[in-house]
């Protein structure tokens, strides 16, 4: 039970990596405000855990939506300890062809939904007065430039944003993390090119898809008190597609 008595806040959890994340936190002991833009599937996705998890809608774009999604881990759980800002988005654009709509949204939901929660997350861990995490997503993409130009530049964003929140927060007993996935077995593949998924799996020398659980077992060992002296780090999960 690596989480007993732990509190955490995880966003875009109704499917894929962020329920995969939620369920490990809760089989370790925690208790989750799971968090995500469509509700009626969320809810159905975290009815299993009973009262261990609070659903809650949050656009993680809007600073307004974040701060009352994480107030609510003190209003039902008394606090809060981890962060994981998991919800991202993106979509198929070439880069000449690239709406602006469609950078806003990559870029708002990725970047700036990441900085709202790691801020909003941080302003209630110090409130409950015990040392912290936060866990930021980002991607194999942030490192190769396989991928659409707004999404590599939303998460390479995310690499960059956790260094620096790391460093402030370090004195305060705040760790900040970053997880780069390489291509996942999760919904937002499934709606790539078959084309496009096999070209992403020649470059990953292990020769498969990550699975979601693989991903929710290292966010778990970085929430945990065994990452206790690793903060402001990149942790790669790729298969060794990329190195760091």
């Amino acid at each position: 039970m690596k989480l007993q008595n732990k509190v955490a806040f995880v966003t875009g959890a109704g499917q894929g990596m962020g329920l995969a994340i939620v369920r490990s936190f809760v089989a370790e002991g925690a208790r989750v405000v799971a968090a995500d833009i469509d509700l009626q599937t969320l809810q159905q996705a975290v009815a299993e855990f009973g009262d261990k998890v609070l659903a809650v809608a949050c656009n993680v774009a809007d600073s307004a939506s974040v701060t009352a999604a994480v107030g609510e881990a003190e209003r039902v759980f008394g606090g809060l300890h981890i962060v994981v800002n998991n919800a991202g988005v993106g979509s198929l654009d070439s880069f000449l062809e690239t709406p602006d709509e469609s950078w806003q949204r990559v870029i708002g939901v990725n970047l700036t939904g990441t900085f709202f929660g790691a801020r909003e997350g941080a302003r209630l861990i110090l409130k409950t007065g015990e040392c912290g995490c936060i866990i930021n997503m980002s991607s194999t993409s942030a490192l190769n430039g396989e991928g659409p130009n707004h999404y590599c530049a939303s998460k390479a964003g995310v690499m960059g944003l956790t260094r620096g929140i790391a460093r402030e927060l370090a004195a305060q007993g705040i760790r900040v993390n970053t997880l780069v996935p390489g291509p996942t077995n999760t919904q937002m593949l499934a709606s790539i090119p078959d084309e496009m998924v096999a070209e992403l799996l020649k470059a990953v020398p292990l020769g498969r898809l990550c699975e979601a659980d693989e991903i929710a077992r290292v966010a778990v060992f970085l929430a945990s008190d065994g990452a206790s002296f690793i903060t402001g780090q990149n942790i790669a999960v790729n298969g060794g597609m990329s190195f760091i």
